[in-house]
């Protein structure tokens, strides 16, 4: 079902997606294996015309990370972010402080540690598509009796956590974006509309097609409607997690501005995350879609949200 070779971009795709950040990756130093470290990614986006990219770490906060990388490769902007698992303390606006205080951009709500994720820990993934890598990071730790609890964004009525407006309250002040991480569908709704009635000014849905997520294309118009925004990753189709067909019916039943680009990429059997937009780019291309929406997606999109 995923790619089975993937090419150098064309040169279209790479001019297409110049200016752009990837909002989106896992690069070292982080707990599992990747591909390329946050500097030498930083020369090479450099190289290739790239405003920049978001470090995501399942685990820990990259807002002093970010600093450091900008200051080695100033051309290129590296944008901290944290994931609110329970490495952090989960839902600890604490933690958001501090991090939008050395500079994050992006905060994460819970991915491994979702009550989404971790209710399905064993859960089967489509045939032919590659485990996300923290899985067996995740079962290590449940082997060693490390694994913490799952971190609840909502009650057992559905509404949103007084932990979850604590911290919804911080980003809403700094004016971060939000992504709503592996939470399930019921979640990201109620997140969605609570984030907003909060004053956070962005919220992204993230790959809606994930194993975890996979929202119908009814629901991801319905998140549209209300303000936020869908994030279209690379990796999801690119290994077997869906098709590239339903990614492109998401993207045209929800609009190209209410679409972001970014890649998930850093895997060491994947693709180089370097090229990852602009391979994203010419799979766009082959879709049908143009190249001024694909600008919108990527370039444009991703640019003022790293703002």
């Amino acid at each position: 079902m995923g790619d089975v070779a993937v090419s150098s971009p064309s040169e279209r795709a790479r001019e297409l997606v110049r200016g752009a950040f990837d909002l989106h990756i896992h690069v070292d130093p982080d707990v599992v294996g990747r591909s390329v470290d946050d500097v030498t990614l930083a020369e090479q986006c450099r190289e290739r015309g790239l405003a920049g990219f978001g470090l995501k770490s399942h685990y820990t906060s990259t807002a002093e990370r970010a600093r450091v990388v900008n200051r080695v490769v100033p051309e290129v902007r590296a944008v901290g972010a944290i994931t609110l698992n329970a490495a952090v303390g989960g839902l600890n606006p604490l933690a958001v402080e501090i991090a939008a205080r050395e500079g994050a951009r992006i905060v994460w709500l819970p991915t491994v540690d979702a009550v989404n994720e971790a209710s399905a820990r064993d859960r089967e993934y489509p045939p032919g598509a590659h485990v996300p890598m923290w899985v067996a990071l995740q079962k290590e730790l449940r082997d060693a009796g490390m694994e913490p609890p799952p971190v609840a964004v909502v009650d057992d009525a559905g509404d949103p956590l007084p932990e979850l407006r604590g911290v919804l309250a911080v980003l809403a002040r700094h004016q971060l974006v939000l992504a709503t991480g592996h939470l399930g569908r019921d979640e990201i709704f109620t997140v969605v509309d609570a984030a907003l009635s909060a004053g956070v000014r962005d919220v992204v849905v993230t790959h809606p097609e994930f194993t975890s997520q996979d929202l119908s294309i009814e629901d991801q118009a319905a998140l549209a409607e209300r303000g936020a925004l869908l994030e279209r990753c690379f990796t999801t189709p690119h290994t077997g997690k869906c098709t590239w067909e339903h990614v492109y019916e998401g993207i045209r039943a929800t609009g190209p501005e209410r679409n972001l680009l970014s890649t998930d990429l850093g895997q060491p059997a994947n693709p180089p995350v370097v090229d990852g937009l602009a391979l994203f780019a010419d799979r766009l291309l082959e879709g049908g879609f143009t190249d001024a929406e694909i600008q919108t997606m990527s370039v444009q999109q991703s640019a003022r949200l790293a703002a």
